[in-house]
């Protein structure tokens, strides 16, 4: 499914519930189009609602009663249109199966789920800290149901409940560059960017019959962008099968292209080897030489751009409050950076399930590192401050590695520079050590994208499964799209020194 297809999907949903009987299947006639994409809204309502059962229902019913899952095609329309909203009521059902799996945890299950990780917690703890709202949750046909890393994020945003813990580490202690390091010293003090070489082995494996033997199964691997100054010198070296098909090097969700034959009984593999560099980059700014901005090519990066990037009426009035009468853009943009920076890390529920994750950072009372980049992006654009996106791993001078989402913003005179707002403030003495990953970035990252939400090369027929982000794959056949849980994949990597031995893979 084209990815402009979903912008029907985040229509504004305030308005009343029409009833069922209003629901008639889709036809081509103007009027009647209208009014299903008005009903189109009103089940948007009802499954934020948590009204599952019912909205599945009037979908149906505007899909002429024909079955839609993820394992099939959306039916075919007539028009464009048609077939535009057709594929965005079909989301509905995909959407609400995906936030089904994501909030799993029944009310008496939740206890033993927290207890992994406060062996001593009790129920009387469970509904204190329910009822301060660190236990997400959602309402589902008339069932309280539970984010299923619900008791994971509570010691991430719970200093009290942390502190319970069996010396439990929070993720970001866990990794290197999350705290001052010899490493943001000696970008600070280089003369030119530092440059570290990685070697990259990726495999993404479709489960056992997930397909049905002879069909062709169509993958989508991440694949790094050439990024001057910031990532140079890609070398494809293997690929599994040996055809495929490059996505462009500026492409803004870069991928490379892969087919297979489903065999019964039989995962079926792809994988790829690449080796990169990736180079540091850093900019002392001074507030005081900061200049209006005088050219158009940064405009796309000052709109609105919905479903994510919304300048709602909460979001002007949080912008005011954290900027206050401030004009300078880049002390706007530290105040920014440094407020966004307070929302607590949590593990994410998957982006397809959230309507707009600028609007869910600012309210959830935690948010992962996508959902903090989009919340300052917003931020910052509605400050006339240009913001994009950039995503892809991240890996230290040590063992850890990770999935991994920042951005960069614009000031004139300085150009384009990198912002990490999930590093955050860093504890350092100086203002350069402090404020190193707003204006700088170190050489450890893997950047496979330069935006958003973007279409893929070649096109994907089906819904993604991630909708937002490319940064584990995607997979489908002629008969649907194929989700996380029906696949798995691996990252491996190796830090390559100035002599060319690589060090020990890493997975």
């Amino acid at each position: 499914m084209a990815i402009a297809a979903l912008t029907l999907v985040v229509a504004s949903h305030t308005a009343a519930a029409v009833p069922l009987s209003s629901a008639v299947p889709l036809t081509s006639n103007t009027d009647t189009t209208a009014k299903q994409a008005e009903a189109l809204q009103n089940i948007q309502a009802q499954v934020d609602r948590g009204e599952y059962l019912a909205a599945e229902a009037r979908i149906r019913a505007l899909l002429g009663n024909k079955k839609v899952s993820n394992r099939e095609p959306v039916p075919m329309q007539d028009t464009p249109e048609q077939q535009s909203l057709a594929s965005a009521l079909a989301f509905e059902v995909e959407r609400m199966r995906r936030i089904e799996m994501e909030f799993n945890l029944k009310p008496q299950d939740l206890l033993a789920s927290v207890q992994r990780y406060i062996p001593d917690a009790t129920e009387s703890d469970i509904a204190q800290w329910d009822n301060a709202g660190l236990l997400e949750y959602k309402i589902i046909n008339d069932e309280r149901r539970y984010f299923r890393k619900a008791a994971y994020n509570l010691v991430h945003i719970s200093e009290a409940a942390a502190a319970r813990s069996n010396d439990y580490r929070r993720f970001t202690d866990k990794a290197p560059l999350y705290q001052l390091h010899p490493h943001h010293q000696a970008v600070i003090a280089s003369a030119s960017p530092l440059r570290q070489a990685i070697a990259i082995d990726y495999t993404l494996t479709v489960d056992a019959d997930a397909v049905p033997a002879g069909e062709t199964i169509r993958a989508w691997l991440p694949f790094p962008k050439e990024v001057p100054a910031r990532q140079e010198n890609i070398l494809l070296t293997y690929s599994e099968p040996h055809r495929y098909e490059l996505a462009p090097a500026t492409h803004p969700q870069r991928t490379i292209y892969l087919e297979k034959t489903a065999e019964k009984g039989k995962a079926t593999e792809f994988s790829v080897r690449y080796r990169f560099d990736s180079l540091s980059s850093y900019t002392a700014i001074d507030a005081n030489k900061v200049s209006t901005l005088n050219t158009s090519a940064v405009e796309p990066y000052l709109a609105e751009r919905p479903p994510h990037i919304q300048f709602t009426h909460q979001m002007r009035k949080l912008s005011e409050r954290i900027v206050g009468d401030e004009t300078n853009p880049y002390r706007i943009a530290q105040k920014l950076f440094a407020y966004v920076d307070e929302i607590p890390w949590a593990g994410a529920r998957e982006y397809s399930t959230i309507r707009n994750i600028s609007q869910y950072a600012a309210e959830a009372g935690h948010a992962d590192c996508g959902q903090q980049t989009l919340l300052l992006m917003t931020l910052m654009r509605m400050n006339d401050i240009p913001a994009r996106w950039q995503s892809g791993w991240e890996f230290s001078a040590g063992d850890f590695d990770t999935m991994h989402d920042w951005g960069e913003f614009y000031l004139a005179p300085y150009g384009w520079m990198p912002m990490d707002v999930t590093h955050g403030l860093l504890d350092g003495k100086t203002e350069q050590e402090r404020w190193f990953y707003l204006g700088g970035i170190d050489s450890y990252r893997l950047i496979f994208n330069s935006d958003y939400s973007r279409e893929f090369s070649p096109g994907k027929q089906h819904f993604r499964s991630e909708t937002v982000d490319s940064q584990r794959g995607e997979v489908e056949w002629r008969g649907g799209n194929l989700y996380f849980d029906q696949w798995d994949y691996k990252m491996r990597w190796k830090l390559v020194e100035s002599n060319d031995t690589p060090q020990s893979p890493r997975s």
